[in-house]
């Protein structure tokens, strides 16, 4: 439920689905349909910076608002500018890129989100491995979506996989319980509230969309890929 506790798990053999759904995910996501050859993420806004001289867009999050002197900030629908398809982007973000680095022992890193739900959940099947759901939290606490997601993908796997631990048990539950109304609950938790004061409602509605898109992000290297891109 955060990289805070990723410890607790083996990662080797297994496929990890990493997931920040406000919004780093969801704008990985969005970025592979929308055409983009490849995403690089980093931890540092130095190391991000410095890769735009290396022919990379360059894009950064911190505290959920857009960085200074960068080309994109952490918005899904920045991503879907035509000048993108076909580039190369490096990205650093306050938790989702840090949940990837922290995943890469996992033999598959995949990138869930909503947005791309059930082609992950048909991912996850094929490549026949246990799974740990990896959710980015905000600053090492749990957060309301991830969970909600988390939640959404397990119900999607049930008929193939059994739950390991409490935490998908609750996760599974909590998304059983608002299914009906994601935005609705999602609205009440903090990281949406935080975000709302910088006026993106309409990122959040977005991101909370499920089944938008067919595309499955993928670790390959210290890149992020996606089939058939």
């Amino acid at each position: 439920m955060s990289p805070e506790l990723i410890h607790l798990f083996d990662l080797p053999g297994k496929t990890v689905v990493v997931v920040d759904i406000l919004r780093a995910t969801s704008c990985m996501t969005t970025a592979f349909a929308h055409g983009i050859a490849a995403m690089k993420p980093v931890a540092s806004l130095e190391e991000c910076r410095a890769l735009k001289e290396a022919g990379y867009v360059i894009a950064a999050e911190r505290n959920g608002e857009k960085v200074a002197g960068f080309d994109i900030g952490n918005s899904p629908f920045s991503y879907m500018e035509p000048a993108l398809q076909g580039r190369k982007v490096a990205v650093t973000t306050t938790n989702g890129t840090l949940t990837i680095a922290k995943s890469m022992a996992a033999h598959d890193v995949l990138i869930g989100s909503f947005l791309n739900l059930s082609a992950v959940a048909r991912r996850v099947t094929a490549l026949n491995q246990d799974l740990v759901i990896h959710c980015a939290g905000w600053k090492g606490s749990v957060n309301a979506e991830d969970t909600l997601f988390a939640g959404a993908l397990i119900d999607l796997l049930l008929n193939d996989f059994t739950l390991g631990a409490d935490d998908a048990t609750l996760a599974h539950a909590l998304y059983r319980q608002h299914q009906d109304d994601l935005p609705g609950y999602v609205s009440q938790s903090s990281h949406a509230q935080r975000l709302q004061g910088f006026g993106i409602m309409k990122d959040i509605e977005f991101c909370l969309a499920t089944d938008t898109y067919e595309v499955v992000p993928f670790m390959q290297g210290d890149q992020i890929v996606a089939s058939g891109n």
